[in-house]
């Protein structure tokens, strides 16, 4: 179970002035509470629950809090008990407590989820999306917040049968829509960044693939592909959200998307689901959660069978354990990538899967290198790299970026700039945050050398195309 780092007592919820906070669903009381008992800042507060600083501080003066699921984020976080839990309203965490006894087994799993419940949530949150809910924007991203769902991945038994007795019936031709549309959307994040069409595939998501989920008529298998179909599309949002920074709400599409693979059965897809959710916590700097994703990415990858995910997991754990400073273990790592690679089959791939290649791979050894130090290895991948396929826009604006880094810390300021310039013409062309912070970060990098002439003509072009930087 996770730590609790508000150290509430559970004895402490059976108090008369908490419980009657959350009988009205009075959060702002609640959080004034955890406060007097325990010293919490809001910060600290937030960061227990998943919620921006400013957020909580504007719950505590007053602001409601009507979305069942930031409800359940706060429950989780503070560790409510069942007790606290139903008394806002809540289901219960934990099975019932064995008749004749007053209290739960300590050992007691969790309660499942069912496969209804998780359509619910994603249909809550496409609607909260679409319509731009101000509650959507102050998640944040927890660590967290993914150990629960990668936990669950491993731990829950066989989903309940997917079938539904709805009013319209489902066919081989709805899902292929779907796929077909997922398809589409992903060229279009390719070329021109997640930004670019993340508002269009929440609006299908909420208004197209809801009601095919909650009204439509289907049997187990049909409803094992639209779940899989609808996880493929929610992973790519939240792959798109992750790109634009929105941290927070990539991380609650993800999560419901290695849920939905979950109760289709789908090992591939959660594999894949599982890597990104690895990308973006390494990202962040959250390594120790990168690498235990990256290895749950693994372990599912090979129990699918997919030697081209068990390559892809293995990199996402080189370049946690890089992140690290682990060298020793980050090459094993690669190597093992390589060898899975070498070992894979592409003609049977899932379309969602032909990005990974020898380019993909190269740039991944590249990183890996750059963040390592070892910059010889790290501007041969770099370069490498840039044998790629150019429908791949926004991969070349970050494999450019890397090079010109690469280039940067071996104390060649010029060539940097120049292989940068290639960079920033690129990501101007971007809705991407990942590519503005990597031609921001090689600025950065480049600072010592300001007073050059072609660092200063690259400084100018930066903060002209990108504005200052603040």
């Amino acid at each position: 179970m996770l730590l609790d780092p508000l150290r509430i007592p559970e004895d402490a919820w059976s108090h008369g002035e908490v419980l009657a906070a959350l009988a009205a669903r009075d959060i702002g009381g609640l959080f004034r509470w955890i406060t007097s008992l325990t010293g919490a800042s809001q910060s600290r507060i937030g960061a227990a629950v998943g919620l921006e600083q400013g957020y909580v501080s504007r719950i505590m003066a007053g602001r409601k809090v009507t979305s069942i699921d930031v409800l359940e984020r706060i429950a989780d976080g503070c560790r409510m008990p069942d007790q606290a839990r139903t008394t806002m309203g809540l289901a219960p965490r934990q099975a019932a407590p064995p008749t004749g006894t007053g209290r739960r087994a300590p050992s007691e799993p969790p309660a499942i989820r069912t496969w209804q419940e998780d359509v619910r949530s994603a249909a809550e949150l496409w609607r909260g999306d679409v319509n731009r809910r101000d509650i959507l924007r102050q998640v944040a991203f927890s660590s967290a917040g993914y150990t629960l769902p990668a936990l669950r991945w491993f731990t829950a038994p066989d989903p309940a049968p997917v079938t539904q007795p709805g009013r319209n019936t489902i066919g081989q031709a709805d899902i292929d829509t779907i796929r077909a549309m997922t398809a589409t959307y992903r060229q279009l994040d390719n070329q021109y960044g997640g930004g670019h069409a993340r508002d269009t595939v929440a609006r299908y998501l909420h208004q197209e693939v809801t009601p095919l989920l909650t009204d439509g008529r289907y049997d187990h298998a049909t409803g094992q592909r639209l779940l899989s179909a609808a996880a493929e599309l929610a992973q790519l949002a939240g792959w798109q959200a992750y790109d634009t920074a929105e941290h927070g709400i990539a991380q609650r599409y993800l999560t419901l998307a290695l849920d939905f693979a979950h109760a289709a059965g789908d090992d591939g897809l959660g594999a894949e689901i599982l890597a990104a959710m690895s990308h973006q916590a390494t990202y962040l700097g959250h390594t120790a959660t990168g690498l235990d994703l990256a290895r749950a990415a693994g372990r599912t990858a090979r129990r699918a069978g997919v030697p081209v995910l068990t390559a892809e997991a293995h990199v996402m754990e080189a370049h946690a354990l890089a992140k690290a400073h682990d060298e020793r273990a980050c090459a094993a790592a690669l190597h093992q990538a390589e060898q899975a690679l070498d070992r894979a089959d592409r003609s049977s791939d899932p379309q969602w899967l032909s990005y990974f290649d020898e380019a993909y791979l190269s740039a991944k050894f590249g990183h890996c290198f750059h963040a390592l130090g070892r910059n010889t290895h790290a501007e041969r991948f770099a370069a490498r790299s840039l044998r790629m396929d150019n429908r791949y826009v926004r991969g070349r604006a970050f494999n450019l970026a890397l090079l010109a880094s690469v280039h940067a810390q071996q104390g060649e300021p010029d060539r940097a700039c120049v292989i940068g310039a290639e960079a920033l013409t690129l990501t101007n062309q971007l809705r991407s945050a990942r590519a503005v912070r990597y031609v921001r970060d090689l600025q950065a990098q480049l600072a010592p050398h300001r007073r050059l002439p072609a660092v200063r003509h690259f400084t100018g072009r930066v903060d002209a195309t990108l504005g200052p930087r603040r």
